[in-house]
């Protein structure tokens, strides 16, 4: 065997770890989709919303892309044989998790008001990954810093249709 047929295997199964990190994100991201696309047709396209609410289809392509970028992020911190990894991989599965259930306060129990509350958890949750990840990688670290964003946005956004609505 030579050198580069030893080579093809790992590289097969480093890919088959990565595009599983990033499926799971995508999975988490699709069932949050069932429950949005539940609520929208007749409870949110009758929110009052503000003026800077994005138009509906932005919102796919945006999570879509912030999936991908949080499983290679979560997949950099598993390949590192740290000790803080376990820890930095807990806290970025508690993340994922309160991502997929403000959805369920949000669209499914229709409470802006318990979405907020949850979101700053949310926040917080990303701020302490994004801290958790930075000394075993700082590409993992970097790479969550556009859903930090985009989870802040949204934040002013939840925040703004409780306000409107209440």
């Amino acid at each position: 065997m030579n050198h580069q047929e030893g080579s093809f295997m790992p590289m097969v199964n480093k890919l088959v770890k990565l595009s599983s990190f990033v499926l799971f994100c995508e999975i988490t991201g699709l069932a949050g989709g069932y429950f949005t696309a539940r609520g929208i047709p007749d409870w949110y396209s009758n929110l009052k919303k503000p003026p800077f609410n994005p138009p509906s289809w932005v919102f796919t392509p945006v999570w879509t892309i912030l999936y991908v970028m949080m499983g290679i992020s979560a997949y950099l911190v598993y390949e590192k044989k740290e000790k803080k990894r376990k820890t930095a991989l807990l806290l970025f599965a508690a993340q994922l998790f309160l991502n997929f259930w403000w959805t369920i306060l949000f669209f499914t129990f229709r409470s802006p008001l318990a979405a907020f509350i949850e979101i700053i958890a949310l926040l917080l949750t990303i701020v302490m990954t994004i801290v958790a990840f930075w000394p075993i990688s700082k590409k993992a670290a970097i790479l969550l810093l556009p859903y930090l964003l985009w989870v802040c946005f949204a934040s002013v956004l939840n925040y703004s249709v409780w306000k409107l609505n209440s």
